[in-house]
């Protein structure tokens, strides 16, 4: 039985430099929409290549139907949809065998991140994402690629010991299964606390792989604005420095010299947990995926002292 998923890019060892390190980090990344911007999007194909990986956010106050919804759209425009499947949003075990019938035979869905999600009170019978992982309807319905949530600094709703105890059974519910589990991590803004959080939980057991939470190019306020209502923590400090005058959080800032430094450290550490980047499009789809894909493909030139580069163009 699978515990983990192969990871499906070159981690850049054949070629050490660090052009080579960074383009196999970004191959094959994901991204994420919403079904809020979905309302806004004319057409996905315009946003995104086809057959990228593409995460449905679940968003306190959307229904479970407007995820599946999405799923469909992005299968149907090209894309590989891998929605959210929020547990407080779920009324019971009708609805999540509903929804995972037409995320099966509509949208051809194989891959979940399955969460607790936010939001206070549940609508119905689920309160944890190990409550929907125990119903096997997953099982059931052809869900072989399982994400679960991480968080590299903590999260506001759930305290450091109930974190760890989550993702230990989590460890030995994927060690049990027949899919192959996945830890997406939130996003942070410096490549140090996820380091240190992917040896923390290493030492602690972690046997599952990540794919590692990337801030998209964004406005500075944008990122500041989404750091606080994520509960981000340490690495917003750094963040902050940055806006030192008004004009600053205007200024679009990319997370080229954080990319960086987790490639160095995937190439590097053989025992590294990270083995792909999840990008999240705080800035727009198009900027996100008009970035990630510059950097996927090389288009960039490296900074003189080789900790960060620039998109070309």
């Amino acid at each position: 039985m699978p515990f983990a998923v192969t990871p499906s890019i070159d981690p850049g060892h054949a070629d050490p430099s660090p052009r080579a390190r960074i383009t196999a980090f970004m191959r094959g990344y994901s991204t994420e929409t919403t079904p809020h911007q979905a309302a806004r999007i004319a057409d996905y194909r315009r946003h995104a290549r086809p057959d990228t990986t593409v995460n449905v956010t679940f968003l306190p106050g959307t229904r479970f139907a407007e995820t599946v919804d999405t799923a469909v759209r992005l299968r149907a425009e090209g894309f590989v949809p891998a929605p959210h499947l929020a547990a407080r949003a779920i009324v019971d075990d009708h609805e999540f065998e509903t929804g995972l019938t037409r995320l099966r035979d509509e949208a051809g869905v194989r891959e979940v991140l399955v969460i607790a999600g936010g939001g206070g009170e549940p609508v119905g019978a689920f309160h944890s994402s190990m409550q929907l992982l125990e119903t096997g309807l997953l099982d059931k319905y052809g869900i072989d690629r399982i994400g679960v949530a991480g968080h590299p600094e903590g999260t506001p709703d759930i305290g450091a010991d109930a974190v760890a105890a989550a993702l230990a059974w989590k460890n030995a519910f994927a060690a049990r299964s027949d899919a192959a589990f996945h830890i997406v991590s939130q996003f942070c803004f410096d490549a140090a606390p996820v380091i240190a959080w992917d040896r923390a939980i290493r030492a602690a057991g972690n046997r599952l792989p990540i794919h590692v939470g990337i801030p998209g190019p964004a406005r500075l306020r944008t990122l500041l604005s989404f750091a606080r209502s994520c509960g981000i923590g340490p690495s917003m400090r750094m963040l902050s420095r940055q806006t030192s005058r008004v004009a600053r959080l205007l200024t679009v800032s990319a997370p080229n010299r954080m990319v960086a430094a987790l490639a160095a450290y995937r190439a590097e550490d053989p025992d590294c947990g990270i083995v792909k980047a999840h990008v999240y499009s705080l800035g727009g789809m198009a900027r996100t995926t008009a970035w990630a894909d510059a950097v996927a493909d090389g288009r960039f030139t490296m900074a003189d002292d080789g900790a960060g580069f620039s998109v070309d163009g």
